[in-house]
């Protein structure tokens, strides 16, 4: 195994290198799963995709070379490319999360405690609250009338715009802080954003809240209790950036799993009439268990798909099933990089390493593979065969040492279905932090990997 960089002649340095651009981008504009859905239906749209929903209310059948797509709710995305095969024979799937460890306000979070105006929190997915405190934030969101109108929210982005943070206690005062285990040096419930000093002229209580309320009447025409009927996420404020002196990485917030999500997506924008039917999902709510409406457990991937065999072929439940059954899918999750600096965790020969390209984990789960997916060798053995004849580069890795931690992916949540699925992502050190590193030649071979699956297994 060699280090992917010296395979790259200068033309295909300069092609890493613009396609990392293009998705430093993406995640510098992409902080939510509403962003990520908006975003990827721009990016559909203009490669010819049409909605799903159209072609339903309006019976309009699909032919092979077809592309359409699905909303749901905004926070997951859908998207198909009829092949020239019957669907009962399968597809070839795409799968990522578009959701992101962050910190979300709770539905009352406005209070004030002498002459400073806060919102209370709820982190979000599995985070170190420490790293969270003393960095520039952004309030990212949507608030949602009685009246049924929507107001979108990004404060923070702009050069001009405030940023938010979180305090921290002052070194000087923090002889008993710095005696608490790491998990307890910032307690959940203290995550709380600071939001302005200046009282309100002539308000005779909680004057800076008031006026930080008045200034979001102003902006947005919102009322503190429209706040109930909101979504707003706190996360690190800024652009992505390059990182290394030799600009080799990119860091930034969310590449867990949106480096993933965004490789997928552009795989599937390179195919045309495909053999069999190709799908892209990017997914909600993987970092809390895929619950709900918007993830992964919810079926409203299954819901669409019955929905595509009605448009195509006409619905059959056999069809239907088969189609599931016999479908094979790449759930596209990040993996652990190897640290220099934390090197115990790991054991070396099956660590992922920074530009050794996209990385399969046959399993990951926890305590034995508990809540894992464990991938099927012949399965493995065709996408090693499909990804050396491309000549993309990959590896294989475990998420660390055995019992050292784990996590998990929606990869078992598709497995129920009988289909063929394994772990195949980018590897990030840095993963969950608010800052996340990643190789832009690793962002480079996942999507060729991800081509090369949809073309050809």
């Amino acid at each position: 195994m060699e280090i992917t960089w010296k395979k790259y002649s200068r033309k295909q340095k300069k092609e890493v290198f613009a396609f990392a651009e293009t998705y430093r981008k993406f995640i510098s504009d992409c902080k939510t799963e509403r962003e990520c859905v908006i975003e990827g239906i721009r990016i559909a749209e203009e490669h010819g995709f049409k909605n799903i929903e159209d072609c339903i209310r309006d019976g309009v059948k699909l032919h092979p070379g077809d592309k359409v797509y699905l909303n749901n709710k905004g926070k997951d995305l859908a998207l198909f490319i009829i092949g020239k095969k019957p669907l009962s024979e399968g597809m070839n799937i795409l799968g990522a999360h578009i959701d992101s460890p962050r910190i979300d306000w709770k539905q009352h979070p406005f209070y004030e405690d002498h002459d400073i105006a806060l919102a209370d929190t709820h982190y979000y997915g599995g985070i170190k609250a420490y790293q969270w405190v003393t960095l520039p934030l952004a309030l990212h969101g949507v608030v949602c009338r009685k009246d049924g109108t929507t107001v979108n929210i990004v404060i923070g982005e702009k050069a001009s715009d405030p940023v938010v943070g979180i305090s921290d206690l002052l070194i000087h005062l923090s002889r008993e802080q710095l005696q608490k285990t790491a998990s307890k040096v910032i307690e959940g419930e203290d995550l709380n954003v600071t939001l302005g000093s200046i009282p309100l002229e002539k308000a005779e209580k909680e004057a800076v809240k008031a006026n930080i309320l008045k200034l979001l009447k102003k902006k947005y025409d919102i009322e503190e209790d429209d706040f109930i009927s909101a979504e707003i996420e706190v996360v690190p404020a800024g652009p992505a950036r390059h990182y290394g002196l030799d600009e080799s990485m990119i860091m930034g917030y969310g590449q867990d799993d949106r480096v993933c999500a965004f490789t997928s997506l552009m795989a599937l924008m390179e195919i045309e009439n495909p053999e069999k039917t190709v799908s892209c999902m990017l997914v909600d709510k993987e970092e809390v268990g895929s619950i709900g409406s918007t993830g992964m457990q919810s079926y409203f991937y299954e819901n669409i798909v019955a929905e595509l065999v009605d448009l195509v072929e006409g619905y059959n439940y056999l069809t239907f099933r088969r189609c599931l059954a016999n479908s094979k899918m790449l759930s596209s999750d990040v993996s652990a990089a190897y640290d220099p600096n934390y090197p115990s965790v790991n054991e070396l020969k099956n660590t992922a390493f920074f530009g050794y390209g996209i990385v399969i984990n046959k399993y990951v789960g926890s305590g034995g593979k508990s809540g894992s997916n464990d991938a099927n060798p012949e399965f493995i053995a065709e996408i090693r065969k499909i990804w050396d004849e491309a000549e993309v580069s990959w590896q294989t890795a475990e998420l660390g040492r055995v019992n050292r931690g784990g996590g998990g992916t929606i990869a078992y949540i598709m497995a129920k279905y009988n289909m063929q699925v394994i772990d195949s992502g980018v590897a990030v050190q840095n993963m969950h932090a608010p800052w996340e590193v990643v190789s832009k030649a690793d962002v480079f071979e996942a999507k060729n990997a991800y081509v090369a699956f949809c073309k050809n297994i």
